[in-house]
């Protein structure tokens, strides 16, 4: 639609109940019909059974009833077994396709957030443990070591090795 001519929303209220009313009209209209075959298909595939007969003549009409619903079901069952069959193939290939496309895995976002952080929004109200890691470190000095190295005075520097060697024999 180009800007200068909008619906307005009483319009389309108007034809959107419009439109219900129809869809309504055709849901029961399909209703009716649905009935009306139903009952012509009984009517056809069913004929009312003659009850007027001897004993005889009743119990072989009972042992043909129960041969066609024996008849009936075994199709039914078949079916179902089709049906079941189907749809572990279906399943398979679903399967089958999802192994060949590959699972895409989404990229990680970084979060930007402490460990106590997470942990109260995993445990909400729960969380009274405090995991500040690096208050448990132990602090550590580093030492600087200025060794002048005299070319000329070899001996000096054999007796402050000595030095260090007894330092590590007394402890």
């Amino acid at each position: 639609m180009s800007d200068g001519k909008k619906m307005t929303s009483s319009r389309r209220h108007q034809l959107k109940s419009l439109v219900l009313s129809i869809g309504a009209s055709w849901i029961e209209q399909e209703k009716k019909d649905l009935v009306v075959a139903k009952a012509a298909y009984i009517a056809e595939n069913c004929p009312a059974p003659e009850l007027s007969g001897d004993q005889a003549a009743l119990m072989e009409f009972c042992k043909k009833l129960h041969q066609a619903i024996d008849k009936v079901d075994e199709a039914r069952y078949d079916a179902e077994a089709k049906v079941k069959k189907t749809d572990a193939e279906i399943e398979d290939l679903k399967l089958k396709v999802v192994d060949l496309a590959g699972v895409k895995k989404p990229a990680l976002k970084k979060v930007r957030m402490s460990a106590d952080a997470m942990l109260k929004a995993l445990l909400g109200g729960q969380h009274k443990v405090t995991m500040d890691l690096r208050s448990n470190l132990k602090q550590v000095k580093k030492e600087v070591k200025e060794e002048t190295v005299d070319a000329g005075d070899w001996r000096k520097n054999i007796e402050d090795k000595a030095d260090r060697k007894k330092m590590f024999e007394t402890s």
